[in-house]
């Protein structure tokens, strides 16, 4: 493994200029001089050119981001003196090969940080599915100027004693069920690598996958996106939804069969609030945009604008402590990349 070793590593960082951009404003930038050695250039987006290769040869630490090349073999070689890779985004997966863990490099993620806005969204989108309101705002667009003649056919609208089902209770899962815990709802959860005792001490109670759909008003998915977890919510578990339940998803589109809960919001029996789909965009032709039961979203749950800067001050965080010889709060590991996103 490789030791940390306390003191101001050289440091490069890797990842498209638009990412840069977006993550390190003044203030970041700022805390990166004073916690880093800094050669030129201090951002690169690939790793093949002259000027990188140079870079790479002297540094330690890598921060990354979106659109970093694969950490392959070759880049390694080229990088004898790096130790760690602390990525300013979520999943890893993209970037760091098997390459990097046979070297035994240090890895962190930002995706604790990246959950905080998701976990928001999805609170946010639990209180409107329960007063359903992207039909009652269809509904009052066909009608306006009046509600008398239609508002209380649409059917119950409360958020009060209702049930939600939170699929995966990993990251956002766990920060969801935290959030909820004031409101007078019944949070259920269902994780395999989960104990009752940490469900418990977030406000859920664990139970089976079909039992807790056939209980949930509301469902929730926060389940990486893996070959097993490929349509989880199959036609099958739709069909066990109580009528009138809203399928939420910021996950990943594949954890839902998309043409079975198209058929399901079709019909009316269910209704839906998607930030991601599968495929992502859904065509044009998909009856999901146009439905007054179904509020679709562009992907938007994860950290964008002035939400991301609180991943770069993530990985700088990390960075503090790996200078410190402090234990790196949020490092990721190879046996992990079998249950995380």
């Amino acid at each position: 493994m490789t030791a940390a070793r306390p003191g101001r590593p050289e440091t490069l960082l890797v990842m498209a200029d638009d990412s840069y951009r977006q993550l390190f404003d003044d203030e970041l930038r700022g805390r990166l001089a004073d916690l880093a050695r800094l050669g030129e250039p201090v951002q690169v987006a690939e790793l093949e050119s002259a000027a990188a290769r140079a870079r790479l040869a002297e540094v330690e630490v890598l921060i990354t981001g979106w659109g970093c090349p694969p950490l392959t073999a070759a880049v390694l070689d080229a990088a004898p003196r790096l130790r760690a890779v602390l990525h300013a985004a979520g999943s890893v997966k993209h970037h760091v090969t098997d390459a990097c863990w046979r070297r035994g490099l240090l890895v962190t993620s930002a995706a604790e940080a990246n959950a905080v806005p998701v976990a928001e969204y999805t609170l946010a989108a639990v209180l409107m599915a329960a007063k359903r309101t992207a039909t009652f705002a269809a509904a009052y667009r066909e009608h306006p100027g009046s509600w008398q003649h239609w508002r209380d056919a649409i059917g119950p609208a409360s958020a009060y004693r209702r049930t939600v089902g939170i699929v995966g209770l990993s990251r956002i899962g766990r920060r969801v069920s935290a959030l909820l815990r004031p409101f007078d709802l019944t949070v259920l959860a269902h994780d395999p690598y989960t104990t009752p005792e940490q469900a418990a001490a977030v406000g859920a109670e664990l139970t089976g996958l079909d039992d807790m759909i056939r209980r949930s008003d509301i469902l929730t998915v926060h389940a990486p996106d893996l070959p097993e977890t490929r349509h989880l919510l199959d036609a099958r578990r739709l069909a066990l939804l109580p009528d009138h339940a809203t399928v939420i998803n910021t996950a990943r589109g594949a954890l839902v069969d998309t043409a079975a809960l198209t058929a399901e919001c079709v019909a009316g029996r269910l209704s839906a609030i998607l930030d991601v789909t599968d495929p992502e965009p859904l065509p044009t032709d998909s009856p999901l945009y146009r439905l007054p039961n179904v509020m679709l979203t562009p992907h938007i749950a994860g950290a964008m604008h002035s939400e991301v800067h609180r991943l770069a001050a993530s990985a700088l965080d990390e960075l503090a402590r790996l200078n410190a010889g402090e234990p790196l709060h949020h490092r990721v590991r190879a046996e992990d990349l079998a249950v995380i996103a």
